[in-house]
């Protein structure tokens, strides 16, 4: 598994960098995908707290893949998004002290009582004043398919990806699952989009998160197909047990049903997930 690389949201094993560096060393991780330290979202953090959790990193032979970001979840209709924009640009300046090339976003919170569809033009027209915010930053945008986005159906983010070439793609079994979709069909319809893959599962009889390779996920087809397609890179995401910051993820109104395993710590729960999942790779690798 030598040019796997495996990175993680470790804000799920602790709030803390510290205990986050911990738990990524202890499962021979790469590094992070930063989203939540030390009890602040990174959207939010100082540019001097990026370069105190750099210098942590650096100590610790671990990088920053990318930026967790929560950028593109905000409601279609109600949020301002010349304020986002404005906070895109604070997450780049982030991104460049870490050193991270990706930023991880979304396509917009959708209305409940509305089709999607109406807003397509409105989302291409956003994901493209985004991109053109990234330009020549040298980090690339990386879209992820969530539920309760434009882009939660896998027809979605194609459009995304076909309209704005830019915008790379994220894949998260787990959130196509949640969302009515196959996993595989949605794989071959994004796969030449996806610059990397995010390790969640979930079962489709009851959307209930569960360890990789033990929900509906796919994971046994879509892992072998992106290695030999030259992908190396996975992000743990385990949603395990409840964490700091979980809630926030959420579109209002909607939670993730977690914690059907009686985890006592966020660490251990990560450490089960990470077991998980390279069990998946040996088979593969």
């Amino acid at each position: 598994m030598s040019n796997i690389k495996l990175f993680g949201f470790a804000d799920e094993a602790s709030p803390m960098i510290d205990g986050q560096i911990a738990a990524m060393l202890r499962n021979g991780l790469d590094g992070l995908e930063i989203r939540n330290v030390d009890e602040t979202n990174v959207a939010d953090i100082t540019l001097d707290k990026a370069r105190e959790v750099k210098s942590k990193l650096d100590a610790n032979g671990l990088i920053t893949w990318s930026i967790g970001s929560p950028i593109g979840k905000i409601d279609i209709e109600k949020d301002d998004f010349a304020a986002h924009c404005d906070k895109l640009k604070h997450v780049l300046e982030i991104a460049d002290i870490l050193g991270a090339k990706n930023i991880r976003m979304f396509s917009f919170f959708m209305p409940t009582d509305k089709d999607s569809a109406i807003y397509k033009n409105e989302v291409i027209d956003r994901m493209g004043k985004m991109a053109e915010i990234a330009c020549g930053s040298g980090i690339d945008l990386c879209h992820e398919n969530e539920k309760g986005i434009y882009g939660d159906k896998a027809v979605n983010c194609l459009e995304i990806f076909e309209a704005v070439p830019q915008i790379k793609g994220i894949f998260d079994p787990a959130n196509f699952v949640q969302s009515g979709e196959d996993t595989i069909a949605a794989w071959n319809l994004l796969k030449k989009y996806i610059k990397y893959v995010h390790v969640k599962d979930a079962r489709a009889s009851d959307d209930m998160i569960v360890p990789a390779g033990s929900g509906n996920g796919n994971f046994d087809f879509i892992v072998p197909e992106y290695i030999a397609m030259g992908g190396s890179c996975f992000t743990m995401e385990p949603h395990l047990k409840e964490f700091d910051g979980l809630a926030g993820l959420e579109r209002e109104g909607e939670e993730s049903k977690v914690g059907e395993f009686n985890f006592e710590t966020g660490d251990e729960a990560f450490d089960y997930a990470c077991d998980a999942f390279k069990k998946i790779l040996e088979a593969h690798v």
